[in-house]
């Protein structure tokens, strides 16, 4: 009895100093998808990941990206506006267009 005792004691003492460890190990959590049109903190959109809601998938913001908003926006003859500055439904033809021409630089 007192073997068994022992043993549970050992076992319960690892788990509690293992469980703090084990809980920090995971991936961090992804964004959730409500917030992504969310108007950033930062003054620029580069560096930043946007989900196109229709399309269900990501899109991160870098040179090419930029280059290829900057033709959208000379095609449709607008004053140039930061993406995040955009309302959600010009955002969604940005993205529209955007699947609809892949290779744009």
């Amino acid at each position: 009895m007192f073997y068994a005792n022992r043993l549970l004691m050992s076992l319960l003492l690892i788990g509690a100093l293992a469980a703090p460890v084990a809980i920090g190990a995971g991936p961090p959590p992804q964004e959730e998808h409500r917030d992504h049109d969310r108007d950033r903190d930062h003054d620029r959109d580069h560096d930043q990941r946007w989900y196109d809601r229709k399309h269900r998938d990501y899109h991160g913001w870098g040179p090419q990206e930029d280059a290829a908003y900057r033709r959208w926006v000379a095609e449709r003859h607008r004053k140039y506006a930061e993406f995040g500055k955009l309302s959600p439904a010009q955002k969604q033809a940005y993205w529209n267009w955007r699947h609809e021409h892949p290779d744009a630089r």
